[in-house]
């Protein structure tokens, strides 16, 4: 067999993006993972597994925006999968728009069709419900606000004021009032986050028990022409890029905050757009004073097929990652 012919490893996979924001689902052909829950399974991919992480999501088979799903078996015998969510940072507590994406593969795979379906993350079970249109409603984990009005003072921005929140991962929400958030504002925009999430780490601002705050979301409340306003937001993500979708965590945290300041009543239909103009609508309802929120829409598949690991290519598991 020529060396061009040779294969180290596959790995099938499909693609989809919900909202814009791509989801990679892995199938099959990455490590059986270790534990005895899947926080377990995420802490042992982190300590152990992290070059598949790597392989699957680091250039040149992935990219900076991509979130991958790790399909594995379910503790809970009563849920469909179990999913570990990882980005070109590391592993995700939760994913919303993941979640979407996952629903939508089993769904194109044939594997469930319409209807309500339990899905295990390391945070927590998740509903998912498959509509007959296509759209899914996800019952995320439980949301909450953690700390309110927290003031941190930026390089170059000077006194930044925001909510510490909870929507299965931690998030720092500032209202940036009625700034557009637009696609030419990117560079920007990255720039004023990232500056915002590197003072809250120097100032020691986390969520509950340390947790860190990785993920920075700003909002605005934008005018249209109608005289309507229009909730838009730009969500920072642990590795560097920006959500191009409205983030379904970070919609959750919105709600956890809204529904804590009294602005959104339970039932109540909030849509979020994100920075390129997709949207998610999200309601929620209180359990014993908690925050469930649901957040519902789209995923659509764009490719399906292999990630191929062949003997002595220089990037097998990711531009800067050493081959072993």
């Amino acid at each position: 067999m020529s060396p061009a012919a040779q294969v180290l490893h596959r790995l099938r996979f499909v693609d989809s993006h919900s909202a814009g924001e791509p989801t990679r689902v892995v199938l099959d052909g990455f490590p059986e993972l270790p534990g005895e829950t899947l926080a377990q399974q995420r802490e042992a991919l982190s300590r152990d597994f992290d070059r598949w992480r790597t392989l699957v999501n680091l250039e040149p088979r992935g990219n900076d925006v991509l979130v991958s799903a790790l399909l594995v078996p379910p503790k809970s015998p009563d849920c469909v999968t179990g999913v570990i969510y990882f980005n070109n940072a590391g592993p995700l507590g939760m994913c919303g728009h993941g979640t979407m994406g996952v629903v939508t593969t089993l769904a194109y795979l044939g594997r469930i069709g319409p209807g309500e379906h339990r899905i295990e993350t390391p945070v927590g079970v998740v509903t998912a419900t498959l509509h007959e249109d296509g759209r899914v409603s996800v019952a995320n984990v439980p949301a909450y606000r953690h700390l309110k009005d927290v003031a941190v003072t930026v390089d170059g921005l000077g006194e930044v004021r925001g909510d510490v929140a909870w929507g299965g991962n931690w998030f720092y929400l500032v209202d940036v009032g009625e700034r557009a958030l637009t696609l030419d504002d990117i560079p920007a925009l990255t720039d004023e986050t990232l500056r915002i999430r590197r003072a809250l780490q120097e100032a020691g601002v986390t969520g509950k028990d340390g947790a860190e705050i990785d993920h920075i979301e700003l909002f605005s409340t934008v005018h249209n022409r109608n005289g309507g306003g229009v909730h838009r937001n730009f969500v920072m993500c642990p590795g560097g890029a920006y959500d191009r979708s409205p983030c379904g965590t970070g919609t959750s945290a919105k709600l956890a905050c809204l529904a804590a300041d009294g602005g959104l009543r339970p039932g109540e239909v909030w849509r979020q757009e994100s920075v390129i103009g997709s949207v998610f609508e999200g309601v929620y309802s209180l359990n014993d004073g908690q925050v469930q929120p649901v957040i519902t829409g789209q995923a659509f598949v764009t490719a399906q097929g292999e990630l191929i690991v062949q003997p002595g290519d220089p990037f097998a598991w990711g531009i800067g990652v050493e081959v072993q």
